[in-house]
């Protein structure tokens, strides 16, 4: 009887308390885009507000998935906070066309069904992640595109804004010097932008940041479904109704349970599209390699082709990757058991 009893002493002693046993889970990772981004080339101004930036987004995401909430809910609600920072080129500081315009692209996709929704083109909906999400859920399609995509988005509900909403003069004066440098005609400034006077509330990087904008998320609910999101504003100057890799599923986005991952890239989309970076990844994890190995086998893959990004990863256990092949992406990560941690440059673990 006595042994008995020291016994069930012990192992009450050891015993993890069912509370904690029974706790849910969960992870989250962003990123703010990859390139070349070196510690000179930011004010220490600047370097403060990416970070805080990125802080925020966490906190959007975390607080859903802390409080129960699914990863398509923290995804979007990240994502739709630097969609209107003008940090960020996505939504509102996205970068011109060559005409002149801001167009939009986003895509959403749901691990644990493998349902995704992406948008491409769009110049009146505030919220591009919002509409490939509607386009997941709403529609029977899987991508929508130009105006017919604004239409939609309109249609259920999604806000719409005049297209100077996305206007900022740092873009505007970087469309100018890419176009001089190509020697292509400059558009009329938009009609109903702000003044060349005016000022964004937070410090603008400078103009040669050299950086592929794009957003995005990924992230593991305490119920264990994977998602990811990433949306753009694409590159500087572009054309013929250009589109990159953000919005082909497969290539700049990509989650599935099944094979355990989650992914959202940034990079030179044509290299990204034709190298399937996202898809790939996941193939990669689900032959068994790390989440790490995985996502810098493909960002290498795409460099061999002459493209250069980063991507975010999230496996099914929570774990976090970042991979780059430039010298910095502005990224950060926050899950159930560790703090928010940020990060910019190649050389930089994530730091509170």
């Amino acid at each position: 009887m006595t042994r008995w009893f020291a016994g069930l002493a012990l192992a009450a002693l050891f015993a993890t308390p069912a509370a904690a046993q029974d706790a849910p889970s969960w992870s989250f990772a962003i990123h703010g885009g990859a390139g070349v981004i070196e510690r000179d080339s930011l004010t220490p101004e600047q370097d403060a507000a990416y970070r805080a930036a990125l802080h925020r987004a966490l906190e959007a995401g975390s607080a859903v998935l802390a409080n129960g909430g699914s990863s398509l809910d923290a995804v979007q609600a990240a994502i739709e906070l630097m969609e209107d920072d003008p940090l960020f080129n996505a939504g509102r500081g996205a970068v011109f066309t060559a005409a002149g315009r801001n167009e939009l692209d986003a895509a959403v996709m749901n691990g644990s069904d493998l349902t995704a929704g992406a948008v491409a083109g769009l110049t009146t909906t505030r919220h591009p992640i919002a509409a490939a999400r509607a386009v997941m859920e709403r529609s029977p399609h899987v991508m929508l595109i130009g105006e017919g995509a604004d239409t939609f988005a309109a249609s259920v509900g999604l806000e719409q804004v005049d297209p100077t909403f996305f206007f900022t003069e740092r873009r505007w004066r970087g469309l100018e010097s890419a176009l001089r440098a190509q020697n292509l005609p400059i558009p009329e400034r938009p009609a109903g932008a702000p003044g060349p006077q005016a000022k964004n509330a937070l410090p603008a990087p400078p103009l040669n940041e050299r950086k592929f904008g794009t957003v995005g998320a990924v992230a593991l609910d305490s119920q264990g479904r994977l998602a990811a999101g990433t949306s753009t504003g694409g590159m500087t100057a572009k054309r013929w109704g250009r589109v990159g890799d953000v919005p082909v599923i497969g290539a700049g986005t990509y989650a599935s349970n099944r094979e355990g991952c989650a992914v959202s890239a940034t990079g030179d989309g044509e290299f990204y599209i034709r190298a399937s970076v996202a898809r790939d990844i996941c193939a990669r994890i689900a032959g068994g390699s790390t989440s790490q190995a995985a996502a810098q086998a493909e960002v290498d893959d795409a460099l061999s082709l002459g493209g250069s990004g980063g991507v975010i990863v999230m496996d099914v256990e929570g774990r976090p990757s970042f991979a780059m092949t430039t010298s910095g992406m502005y990224r950060g990560s926050i899950s159930s058991d560790a703090p928010a941690g940020v990060a910019i440059y190649g050389d930089e673990d994530l730091r509170p």
